[in-house]
């Protein structure tokens, strides 16, 4: 699939700048109730000079999931391990990640619903009375030992946290989920990230960026550096409104965030399906995209903002999608 520039995922040219992550809590922008609840479990932690519960962040990607979880560590002063749940395949690669954790350290585990169930088995007695059982030998002669572990603190980020079992769940003392950022602070962000990048930006360019960043700081500092080289090559440097609509133009990106695929999506269920319903397969046909794809990356911002409805026979598009996309509204008989 090819790469989008409005895609909440990381791209594969994009590292993990550590220059415009935020490091304390104060620092980072938005998701207010988020950073509450956990502003009062790192001070009573501190207070009573224990290790934090277990943390479980849900939400889309780009929202600040693991973000929080160094801010998290930075405020504990403890060391963290990070890892995705993709890569656990085995009891041994659980084991060997928490065997040398100090007291108070963190484990953080990205996608953490894709877990190989073996070890999430592995991670109940971790989780919950700080010890694993490690097989020794093969074979008749194979044995079980209990190794101890310090009270470390497992901090989880997924995507889809129905696909979490009940029982996984229900050993994460803190679960919170992050949400969608408004315009304003998104503006924040980028005005944020601009003066650490050092890059001129007026307030009005800021803003343009911020409504086109589908809700999410990920897009809206990777617009920010598009259309930094857009201003340098085009512009005298500096970031306006009029150099940010222009580049972004170019892109093929709109005022709402919405790229040419995403049109795509919609003009196929107006034009082809007479606005719907219709079932995704189909509209993955159509498109030409996978289904997952459809799912995962396409529909949520659609039906964020209202231009796409999920019901019990199919997909279907809205009034206001139909006006974006300037298709007259379809008429009841």
């Amino acid at each position: 699939m090819e790469e989008r520039i409005v895609s909440p995922a990381p791209l594969a040219e994009e590292g993990d700048d550590l220059t415009i992550r935020p490091d304390r809590l104060e620092d980072f922008v938005g998701q207010v109730q988020v950073k509450e609840s956990l502003k009062i479990a790192i001070e009573a932690a501190q207070k009573r000079n224990e290790p934090l519960d277990h943390i479980l962040f849900s939400g889309p990607p780009g929202l600040g999931k693991t973000t929080l979880a160094h801010i998290i560590a930075h405020e504990m002063g403890a060391d963290i391990r990070s890892t995705t749940g993709p890569v656990l395949e085995k009891p041994g690669d659980i084991a060997a990640l928490l065997t040398p954790l100090k007291q108070g350290d963190i484990l953080f585990i990205d996608e953490i619903h894709r877990i190989n169930p073996v070890v999430e088995e592995v991670l109940y007695p971790a989780m919950e009375d700080f010890f694993i059982d490690v097989m020794i030998g093969e074979g008749p002669s194979a044995r079980t030992i209990k190794l101890n572990l310090e009270h470390f603190t497992l901090i989880g980020a997924t995507t889809k946290q129905g696909l979490l079992g009940a029982p996984f769940r229900d050993r994460f003392g803190i679960t919170s989920r992050l949400d969608l950022y408004s315009p304003g602070d998104l503006t924040r962000i980028v005005t944020r990230s601009a003066g650490i990048l050092k890059i001129p930006i007026t307030p009005d360019g800021a803003e343009e960026i911020a409504k086109r960043s589908r809700g999410t700081p990920r897009i809206a500092n990777r617009l920010l550096r598009r259309v930094r080289d857009y201003a340098t090559v085009k512009g005298d440097g500096t970031i306006t409104r009029e150099i940010t609509g222009a580049a972004l133009a170019m892109m093929q990106i709109d005022h709402l965030g919405l790229d040419e695929l995403d049109r795509r999506i919609l003009a196929v269920i107006a034009n082809d399906f007479d606005g719907g319903p219709v079932g995704v397969k189909t509209i993955a046909i159509a498109a030409g995209e996978e289904v997952r794809t459809i799912e995962d990356v396409y529909e949520p911002y659609l039906i964020q903002i209202g231009f796409l409805k999920r019901t019990p026979q199919g997909r279907e598009i809205t009034p206001a999608a139909r006006r974006h996309i300037n298709l007259p509204q379809k008429t009841l008989l």
